[in-house]
């Protein structure tokens, strides 16, 4: 009897693992099961480990055409998001295809969690996913034209078409003030300089997206517009006292939390006069924790703009440490461009930390529940991007043939008289035209309306060598014209069009970028602003404003 106690205790001890273990299995959740997503995020939360707590709140972005099988095995430890760049995003029914796999790799986790797959669709300059996608007049385009339901549609349309190939969040809308007329990164993608018009606009680009079914992102809080520098290249520094920040910067943002915009993108921006550490807003609990969360009560994400920039880098010292930084700071998403080897220190130091700090542990567990709630919240709610989209139908929605039509009519809301001069210029008062430029597009509307209009064609992005051939060879083309249209986007444009000043020639200036380019060409005949990169329906639309088709109403958004 006593040698077959040890057997009867073993027996017994086996029987009360098989039912604690299957006890477990019928506790145990996934992302489908049907409870409450608040109770379902806290449960899952709950059994996750710490690396699937810490893996959720990382959002990775990758390089070649195709996601490598890094990010594969990233998504199988079980990555919360992934990031669409726009490095290779000309085959688009590719990305679809790319979405789809890294899908269907984050539904065999333990929990079926599902990725946050975003990218940068802002409208305008900004455009990620490229392919056939629209090309829209963008934010300042609709700041001139002042109508709210233009940015709720553009949202909308842009939504829609970012939608079909799996795309579900979107980092947009940017409500940084065009404050610094000198800057090279913000400029056209601000709606202006007025801080309640912007917050007015933003809360319609969120709720256009929300129609669509997109989640929508505004940045770069607290604001970018007050500097001319890249935060990609270093950290910028804003010198302002707290009223200003106050009553400009925080602005926009009251009007999207009371809109309950999704997700906010901390900037790597420093306000020293605020936080005298000098931490960028990225980096800071003041700004992230204090005042975001608890003074303004934002109840959605906050995600970090890339981490690989100067930015973030140059403060926190290493990559590792800024990762601890932006979580600690109350981060919930934390952003890089590229995907971090398996062993990186980004991940070991910081799960290391979770053993050995409670209170970070706490933090990274706060963030991920909030990611799974908000996941929740959004594949559950009968409108989300397809989990594993449809390359076959891609074509029927993309470009949106709606969007098509809305985006000419609201180009031509948008166009802004500079100067009037002759306008409108018909073809028999204009005499022979040169047309000068570097779109297709911009050539054959040209021709509609000016037929037999001679051609002058520079690459849109025209170097310094370039720019001395134009020069060089203007001589023998301009003397047998008698009016001049020359499309103007950068600096090197306006040293082109300066070849005509007190030519005698009529000169008619389509300023299709930043407006301040058009300051030292106030010597032209007539100016007109589109305010959009390389966009067809503002080219269409200030050639017929020129042709007399419309009267133009856009009005300057800035002073």
């Amino acid at each position: 009897m006593l040698k077959r106690l040890p057997a009867l205790l073993l027996a017994a001890a086996l029987s009360a693992s098989s039912f604690l273990w299957s006890q477990v299995a019928q506790n145990t959740v996934n992302f489908w099961s049907k409870l409450p997503n608040d109770e379902l995020a806290q449960r899952i939360s709950d059994e996750m480990t710490d690396a699937e707590l810490l893996s959720q709140t990382f959002m990775f972005g990758w390089a070649g055409a195709e996601p490598p099988e890094l990010l594969y095995q990233w998504v199988e430890r079980g990555l919360g998001s992934v990031k669409v760049f726009g490095w290779n995003t000309d085959d688009i029914y590719l990305v679809a295809k790319s979405i789809s796999g890294l899908q269907k790799q984050a539904a065999e986790g333990r929990f079926q969690i599902p990725l946050f797959v975003a990218t940068d669709q802002e409208g305008g300059w900004i455009r990620h996913v490229k392919g056939d996608t629209s090309i829209t007049p963008g934010n300042m385009a609709i700041g001139a034209g002042g109508y709210p339901v233009d940015s709720w549609k553009t949202a909308y349309y842009i939504s829609r078409e970012i939608k079909a190939l799996g795309i579900n969040m979107n980092f947009a809308p940017t409500v940084d003030l065009f404050t610094d007329h000198d800057s090279s990164i913000i400029g056209t993608r601000s709606f202006g300089d007025d801080p309640d018009k912007t917050g007015v606009l933003g809360a319609a680009f969120v709720s256009g997206s929300e129609a669509a079914g997109v989640l929508s992102t505004a940045k770069h809080f607290p604001g970018h517009g007050d500097t001319s520098l890249d935060s990609h290249g270093k950290l910028p520094v804003i010198n302002i006292d707290f009223d200003t920040f106050k009553n400009r910067e925080l602005t926009p943002y009251l009007y999207l939390i009371k809109e309950k915009v999704p997700a906010i993108m901390s900037g790597h921006l420093s306000f020293p006069l605020i936080e005298t550490s000098g931490a960028p807003a990225s980096l800071s609990y003041y700004f992230l924790t204090d005042l975001l969360r608890n003074q303004l009560g934002y109840q959605g994400l906050i995600i970090t703009d890339d981490m690989m920039m100067v930015g973030a880098t140059v403060y926190a010292g290493t990559m590792s440490n800024s990762f601890k930084m932006a979580l600690e700071a109350g981060n919930d998403i934390i952003l890089s461009s590229t995907t971090a080897k398996l062993n990186e220190a980004l991940w070991y130091k910081n799960l290391e930390l979770m053993t050995l700090d409670g209170s970070f542990r706490d933090r990274v567990k706060d963030a991920a529940r909030r990611v799974i709630k908000a996941k929740l919240d959004y594949f559950k709610s009968g409108n989300a991007a397809p989990l594993y989209p449809d390359a076959d139908a891609i074509d029927s929605h993309i470009p949106d043939r709606e969007g098509e039509k809305f985006f000419l009519e609201q180009a031509c809301r948008s166009v802004t008289v500079e100067k009037q001069g002759s306008l409108p210029l018909t073809a028999d008062k204009a005499g022979r035209v040169l047309l000068m430029g570097s779109l297709t597009s911009f050539f054959k509307a040209g021709h509609q309306r000016y037929p037999g209009a001679g051609e002058f064609h520079y690459t849109y992005e025209t170097g310094p060598n370039e720019t001395q051939w134009v020069l060089d060879n203007l001589p023998s083309v301009a003397p047998g014209y008698d009016t001049i249209i020359i499309c103007v986007s950068s600096e090197n444009h306006v040293k082109i069009a300066e070849y005509f000043k007190g030519s005698g020639k009529r000169v008619v200036i389509l300023c299709n970028m930043t407006p301040t380019l058009t300051e030292r060409l106030q010597w032209a005949d007539s100016i007109l602003l589109g305010y959009s990169w390389r966009c067809d329906y503002s080219l269409k639309a200030m050639l017929g404003a020129v042709n007399g088709e419309f009267v133009p109403q856009g009005t300057k958004p800035y002073n």
